[in-house]
């Protein structure tokens, strides 16, 4: 057989065509007639985790693990010459990253060139995870302004309350009735601080061309710091990531709420990973972006009950009798607010938090 190039169809010359592949979030792979890959379009090097420089000319078994439903179905287009339709086809890479997706193998032969199957792999847990985002959304958006509306309510009494107090102090002049008097005024300041948080941050974003990695830092040091370093900060950068516009301040502080969390459940004692990587044609939100920041926040601790995982981000949800349950509530808020999204996973002794921001500059 001839090399590879030479039989290489035209899919890799630039042209419209490629542009149409490039906006594509379904996995477009080409392979030719001996299974190797001679094209990928951004989406499936996301899903395979490999580049379009690495993966060409490797037999696609290198990058997935092909199992024997994958080699008949391969093996049955060949022969057949016929298209075939999968539905939640098991997809095992090597990696050990697993999904699970709709497949296509169509059987390709342009005119001169050698047989070659034209493959598209649309992950079914992906969809489900984007109907689950949006109705998360959806649901923390009502959330937030049943909160607002009895925040403002409270906050008309408690400055009736706090006004009363002061005028009975300036009555019972200065004596020991006078401590109980300052108890109300305290306790009122308290409250109107926390309802305030639970209106969460009313600040502009101010943003500006940033570095995450320098977030990732700033949040690594204050964590190791607070700990006394018993704490240890492993990092798994992508230095590829390119800088794009987001408020650095407001970031650090959506890092540092979850590795805080992520400290208290081991104890204040073990490892958390801070990981960075792209994700390519991603949809947050219901709209698409070109590229999107992952940073995941791993530690080793107890793990999360799955019945609290969906209400991790409403306000006062804590199972910590330290805190007051709205640090990942402001977290979720900041990262909206960039057009982002926060996801957790978790089982006993691995939690991950998932920050998913937009970096279009």
């Amino acid at each position: 057989m001839s090399s590879i190039n030479q039989h290489k169809p035209n899919y890799s010359q630039t042209g419209p065509q490629d542009q149409i592949l490039d906006a594509l979030a379904t996995a477009v792979i080409l392979l030719d007639t001996d299974l190797r890959i001679v094209s990928l379009n951004p989406a499936s090097e996301t899903l395979l985790q490999a580049s379009i420089e690495r993966a060409r000319g490797l037999h696609f078994d290198r990058l997935a693990n092909l199992s024997q439903d994958w080699q008949n179905l391969l093996t049955q287009v060949q022969s057949e010459n016929f298209a075939t339709v999968k539905r939640e086809m098991p997809l095992v890479l090597h990696s050990g990253a697993q999904y699970c997706v709709d497949l296509i193998i169509s059987p390709l032969q342009p005119a001169g060139e050698s047989p070659s199957l034209l493959l598209e792999l649309n992950p079914v847990d992906r969809l489900n995870a984007i109907s689950e985002d949006a109705q998360l959304r959806e649901a923390q958006a009502s959330m937030r302004q049943v909160i607002k509306g009895l925040a403002h309510e409270v906050k008309n009494p408690l400055g009736g309350i706090r006004g009363a107090a002061q005028l009975l102090a300036r009555e019972l002049g200065h004596g020991k009735l006078n401590e109980y008097t300052d108890v109300i005024m305290e306790e009122v300041d308290r409250l109107r601080t926390l309802v305030d948080r639970m209106l969460g941050p009313r600040e502009r974003l101010l943003t500006r061309l940033m570095n995450i990695h320098e977030v990732l830092e700033r949040v690594r040091q204050l964590t190791e710091a607070e700990s006394g370093g018993n704490v240890v900060i492993e990092r798994d950068y992508d230095p590829s990531l390119p800088e794009f516009k987001a408020d650095p301040d407001q970031l650090t502080q959506v890092i540092l709420n979850i590795t805080r969390n992520a400290s208290q459940a081991m104890s204040g004692e073990g490892k958390i990973t801070l990981r960075s990587r792209a994700k390519r044609q991603y949809t947050l939100g219901g709209k698409r972006h070109k590229l999107v920041c992952c940073l995941d926040i791993v530690d080793a601790g107890p793990g999360i009950p799955n019945e609290q995982l969906h209400q991790l981000f409403l306000p006062m949800v804590t199972s910590s009798t330290k805190g007051n349950g709205l640090g990942l509530s402001i977290a979720q808020m900041i990262a909206n607010r960039h057009g982002g999204l926060i996801q957790c996973e978790s089982e006993p002794g691995h939690t991950c938090f998932t920050v998913l921001l937009p970096m279009e500059t």
